[in-house]
């Protein structure tokens, strides 16, 4: 049977000269928040989409791809990680992520949008699953920034999962070499960052790096690793830092000896031990981008 074809498109216009159009099925909530525009609408191919100053943040289908990808590889490398502090996040799916690992007594989740958190709580079910009942998890609607420069608590891992380092975008300051530095006044000793680093492709990587370099000052362990998200259309970058830690380093068969400890081993359905070897496993013209700020 023949597809009518969609009498609505929503347009993902991106700074970097390109457009990805998705045929909206039905669209769920659009208007602002004090803080941004926000769109969720039922997509044809990746479920329910969430998007941001018409930026898409999350699809239904594949968002597990990104969160997995995002909490896993520093947490696994974690010996025991017990507290987390999560600035971002909306959705709750980041959060839903952190408390799988049993070791997890505290986390606590820091957002400046509280509208937009009430509306992922009541559309994206499917994403944050509950989680943000859980007894363990404090929800705080401030500035990141204003929180950590605030708290005396310390964490075993930060998570910063928010909107793209855009001109006068909300998330700007969170992207600094000022910030990671207060960031790390919040880290117990084996604590490690983690940073969701915009897109890191052969032809796309210059945000990438400015994030990188931001970071790289602060701390002794930093590395890039990646992960393809379909609905972003794009392979994506992260960044994770330690003093302690460097998770890539850490074996295959490590990996998942630990996800088997935690009983995460058939939970997840994208991370494991084969998974994060090949994040952390750049190539050739990537490597090469990357190292010229060591040189």
């Amino acid at each position: 049977m023949k597809e009518t074809r969609p009498s609505l498109w929503f347009n993902d216009i991106g700074p970097w000269g390109e457009t990805h159009q998705f045929a909206v099925e039905s669209m769920i909530f659009s208007g602002r928040t004090q803080f941004q525009e926000v769109a969720i609408f039922e997509s044809r191919e990746y479920g329910t989409m969430l998007a941001l100053d018409g930026l898409v943040q999350s699809a239904e289908d594949d968002e597990y791809i990104y969160h997995e990808s995002l909490v896993h590889p520093a947490l696994v490398a974690h010996p025991e990680p017990s507290s987390v502090l999560v600035i971002g996040g909306g959705e709750g799916a980041t959060i839903r992520e952190v408390l799988r690992h049993p070791t997890i007594k505290r986390v606590v989740m820091v957002d400046i949008d509280r509208e937009l958190v009430e509306l992922c709580k009541e559309h994206l079910d499917d994403w944050h699953r509950g989680a943000f009942d859980d007894p363990r998890v404090e929800l705080v609607f401030s500035d990141g920034k204003e929180f950590v420069a605030a708290t005396r608590e310390k964490f075993d891992g930060v998570i910063i999962d928010v909107t793209d380092a855009l001109d006068e975008g909300p998330a700007l300051a969170l992207y600094t070499e000022d910030f990671y530095r207060s960031v790390k006044q919040c880290l117990t000793a084996s604590g490690l960052i983690v940073v969701q680093a915009m897109e890191l492709s052969g032809l796309d990587y210059a945000d990438h790096k400015k994030v990188r370099q931001s970071l790289r000052h602060a701390f002794r362990h930093m590395k890039s690793y990646r992960a393809f998200v379909p609905s972003f259309w794009s392979t994506w970058g992260f960044l994770v830092a330690s003093d302690a830690i460097d998770p890539s380093q850490i074996s295959s068969q490590k990996v998942d000896e630990i996800l088997r400890s935690r009983g995460l081993e058939s939970v997840l359905r994208y991370y494991d031990g084969q998974t994060h070897t090949h994040m952390f496993s750049l190539p050739k013209d990537i490597r090469a981008v990357l190292a010229q700020e060591e040189g």
